[in-house]
């Protein structure tokens, strides 16, 4: 093990080493093409050493690869051929070397120089490749992030093979680049159901039946930050939801033939399955903060509600627009809601949470008509109130927690095209009534809470 271990370790030399007989030598055949020009003759005296430079870094890379590739994180055919053209690299080079030396400057030197520079340029290519995958060199220039591909739809995902239509497409889209045929971090592939069970050398990355303790979900979970996140910095991550279906698919035994139906459903992940059935598997996410500019609120009217206890501060600096939080005053009722008349242009984001408020204080909410996120959880208002709430044509994120609002009530805001999400844990909302939701409001989350989340170690969260 120890010796392997040094090998890996002089293997890691190989990108410093890679780029030095691309450099050197591509710069000794441009001097040597240079030096025909009579005012640049002297230059052909420097061809020789650089050559010989080259080709000794040309075997420090072929040896440097070798010793990489025993880590296991790389095979296949690609690596077979980019090892061989480093190889061809090198040969040409000493070869160039020998004939520059005894001043032999003949055809067979201008074609073995071509060849130098197409091998250069090939072995280039497929260490790009096994380093970055396969489109990394074609991929569309006009797209930064692989999540702006079109989506394939699935026709109806209950009949869908959860592994082969599903949790396949999100693994070969996010993970195969590090972990496919062709490299294998941490010596763990991922490209067929074998390999995915079995592991990589730090052992098995899924536990069936147990997703916290599957080190494939831990890993997604980590901070960004942390050396060992899946997918590493740089690369495209993964989304909230594709995190969750895997989540659920290894929670609930890691079946690889099993079709949606047949494997059972929580009422979190139904939702979230349910939106690849569109041609889009996540919504566009909207603006938190309107683009268009805004006239400030009067300063005199935002300190009046101050004094009665209400947060109010911008949602960003140097904006006009302004969130309003009621966590000061818990006993602030519909006379208070009242307030807020006067900054209602400004008004995007409001909490009114743990509140003594009524249906009668949406009246004065439905007037700020510019909301984004609204928050009336554990509140005495009903589907009287949410009639108010028609008209908040900006709305993207609404919390009736613990409120007595039932289906009907949530059928009302049907038309606010804008809504991306409603939470509904503990309200008057059935099981037969949220199905019901779920087909009426399509692509918008429906949230009824009530399960679990881990508590990871990164969870602190330090208040200044």
């Amino acid at each position: 093990m120890i010796v392997v271990s040094v090998f890996e370790f002089f293997g890691r030399f190989h990108p410093l080493f890679v780029h030095l007989p691309i450099g050197i030598l591509l710069v000794g055949l441009l001097l040597h093409w240079i030096s025909k020009i009579e005012k640049y003759n002297n230059l052909k005296h420097a061809v020789p050493a650089l050559m010989f430079f080259g080709a000794i870094s040309a075997a420090l890379s072929c040896i440097s690869g070798f010793l990489l590739s025993l880590s296991g994180e790389y095979s296949g055919s690609t690596l077979d051929w980019h090892m061989w053209m480093g190889i061809g690299v090198f040969v040409v080079a000493v070869i160039l070397c020998f004939k520059l030396n005894t001043k032999k400057i003949d055809w067979l030197y201008k074609v073995l120089a071509v060849g130098l520079v197409l091998l250069i340029s090939v072995t280039g290519h497929l260490g790009g490749t096994l380093t970055h995958g396969s489109d990394y060199l074609i991929i569309d220039f006009g797209s930064s992030d692989l999540e702006d591909v079109p989506v394939v739809a699935i026709p109806d995902v209950q009949q869908a093979a959860a592994y082969n239509d599903i949790v396949q497409p999100i693994l070969q889209a996010k993970c195969y680049n590090c972990h496919g045929p062709d490299k294998q971090k941490g010596k763990y592939r991922m490209d067929s159901p074998e390999f995915l069970v079995k592991g990589g050398k730090e052992g098995e990355a899924i536990v069936l039946g147990n997703a916290e303790e599957s080190e494939l979900i831990r890993r997604l979970l980590l901070p960004k930050e942390d050396k060992h996140h899946m997918a590493p910095s740089g690369k495209t991550q993964l989304t909230e939801n594709e995190i969750a279906i895997l989540h659920w698919w290894i929670e609930e035994g890691a079946d690889f033939s099993k079709v949606v139906k047949d494997i059972e459903q929580s009422e979190k992940i139904k939702p979230i399955l349910l939106t690849l059935q569109s041609d889009q598997q996540e919504l566009k996410a909207l603006p938190i903060i309107p683009s268009e500019d805004i006239e400030a609120a009067n300063e005199n009217d935002i300190q009046k509600l101050k004094e009665v206890g209400i947060v109010v501060l911008p949602v960003a600096q140097n904006s006009n627009y302004l969130m309003a939080n009621f966590v000061m005053i818990p006993n602030a009722g519909d006379k208070e809601v009242e307030l807020l008349d006067k900054i209602k242009e400004q008004l995007i984001w409001l909490k009114l949470g743990d509140t003594k408020i009524t249906d009668a204080a949406l009246a004065t909410i439905g007037s700020c008509t510019n909301l984004i996120q609204l928050q009336l959880s554990n509140t005495e208002v009903s589907d009287v109130g949410m009639e108010s709430l028609k008209n908040l044509s900006n709305l993207q994120s609404l919390n009736l927690v613990g409120t007595k609002v039932t289906s009907n009530g949530v059928k009302a805001l049907n038309n606010i095209k804008s809504l991306q999400s409603i939470y509904l844990y503990q309200t008057g909302i059935d099981k037969v009534n949220f199905e019901e939701l779920q087909q009426l409001f399509g692509k918008v989350l429906l949230d009824t809470g009530g399960y679990i989340v881990p508590t990871l170690v990164s969870d602190t969260t330090l208040v200044n």
